[in-house]
């Protein structure tokens, strides 16, 4: 067997193995899906007078559950080092923390 031959076959092996760590394209395709009606839900959320008062807390959770969504599928995170998983989380985490805190001093507080 040639040189260029085996390397080729080598080539096509690496290729087939790194291929079975991706979805399929359909399923990247629902997962579009699924963020498109949760992003319904939440516009529907937004102009139901009865949910006002539940209204923040429901598209925050909503908001959060596409967030991870995206991270994890899209940004191909499961196949890539927890570390790298761990960085990405923590600043949604983070930026969780933050958004709550302005909440609190802006809408709960009393001070301004």
């Amino acid at each position: 067997m040639s040189t260029d031959v085996q390397h080729s076959e080598a080539a096509g092996a690496a290729d087939h193995g790194h291929e079975e760590g991706h979805a399929s394209a359909a399923f990247y395709v629902w997962i579009g899906v699924i963020l498109a009606v949760v992003t319904g839900v939440e516009v529907a959320i937004f102009y139901i007078e009865a949910m006002d008062p539940y209204e923040a807390p429901i598209l925050v959770v909503l908001s959060a559950a596409k967030v991870v969504l995206v991270i994890a599928y899209f940004m191909h995170l499961k196949m890539e080092p927890r570390f790298l998983t761990w960085v990405f989380m923590a600043g949604v985490v983070l930026a969780s923390f933050m958004v709550t805190a302005l909440v609190i001093l802006y809408h709960v507080l009393p001070i301004f």
